[in-house]
């Protein structure tokens, strides 16, 4: 089979690691790249003097020579809708990044388009195609940590502050990506509180709490203000607790094997339960060393060869979104709790 033919739009620091990527991938091939930028065109070249640059997605959507049968857009978040848009009414499948859209009817508009186009559309959650988090899924998936209690997240660092995106918007996808992928289900109210701590436009620091059906409690915190780059997520269970780090290339998992839950036979004199505690090692599994870029690039080809649906597809985009939009209504009135659309 031909290997499937590739636009790049947008590339700067993550559209260039797609151009990579692509072009290492045997079942595709890179036709061009888009950008306004004449600079940033120059640099592609350098590295890729085969690849077409064009200024224009219309020109490189009509060039002749390959043809571009799917396209990728890593852009600013404010031009993912129209983008996503001209490139499916042009008949291509479509990667875009996270966020996938900025509004919910938006996203269900842009689903629809796809539906109606029989095109795939994908949107890149990468952690979802992370080795580490997989592994947690694994135990997750085999109820290893018996009852899941909660699950916290944090991603700090200083910046890079963006100009299209406040923190929440910004960074908050990956950890929703993260715990709807493990729970396997979608979050029914949040409550969150935001400042803007740098005296710009935007919330640059949140504190997100999350709750999901049958009582599980998730919570999160960004900051562009931190000086301490954290990329952790947590996991409590009443067997297990289970630390991914995405900073640590030797233990990205790291397994207590403690836990704490009530005895279901055992009652005391006061008519409580008691409370059984579990003490176990601490274990490092081995986790499979992989890109999730380029992952997820291999899964985007497979579901446009075979017409297949994305693990990340529009759906699973937009239940993000949703509760992005939950998110920051919530942060407008203080933490207040919002309800998340179902």
């Amino acid at each position: 089979m031909e290997p499937i033919g590739i636009g790049i739009v947008g590339c700067g620091y993550w559209g260039i690691n797609y151009v990579r990527v692509f072009q290492e991938l045997p079942e595709s091939r890179v036709v061009g790249v888009c950008d306004l930028s004449e600079e940033r065109l120059s640099r592609v070249r350098q590295r890729f003097p085969m690849i077409a640059t064009y200024t224009d997605l219309h020109t490189m959507l009509a060039a002749e020579g390959p043809q571009v049968e799917a396209i990728v857009i890593a852009t600013p978040s404010s031009t993912h809708a129209d983008l996503t848009r001209q490139c499916l009414l042009h008949g291509r499948h479509v990667l875009v990044e996270k966020p996938f859209v900025m509004d919910v009817a938006t996203g269900e508009t842009l689903i629809a388009l796809a539906s109606q186009q029989r095109k795939t559309l994908m949107v890149g959650h990468t952690f979802m195609y992370n080795s580490g988090v997989r592994k947690v899924k694994e135990y997750v998936v085999a109820g290893d940590c018996g009852e899941i209690y909660y699950l916290h997240a944090t991603r700090t660092n200083l910046g890079p502050v963006r100009k299209d995106a406040n923190a929440l918007w910004d960074l908050i996808p990956h950890d929703l990506s993260i715990f709807g992928y493990l729970l396997e289900r979608q979050p029914v109210w949040v409550s969150a509180v935001a400042a803007k701590l740098l005296h710009n436009s935007r919330e640059d620091v949140g504190f997100v709490t999350l709750a999901y059906p049958n009582g599980i409690l998730g919570h999160v915190h960004v900051s562009w203000a931190d000086p301490d780059k954290v990329r952790e997520v947590v996991l409590v269970g009443s067997k297990k607790r289970i630390v991914f780090n995405d900073l640590s290339s030797r233990e990205s998992i790291r397994i207590f094997e403690k836990g704490i839950a009530y005895s279901q036979t055992d009652v005391d004199s006061f008519g409580e339960f008691r409370l059984l505690i579990r003490d176990g090692d601490i274990i490092s599994p081995n986790v499979e060393a992989s890109e999730p870029l380029k992952n997820q690039c291999a899964h985007f080809l497979e579901c446009v060869a075979n017409g297949t649906r994305p693990l990340s597809d529009g759906d699973n985009g937009l239940n993000i979104v949703k509760t992005l939009v939950a998110i920051e209504e919530s942060a407008r009135r203080n933490g207040a709790p919002v309800e998340v659309q179902p």
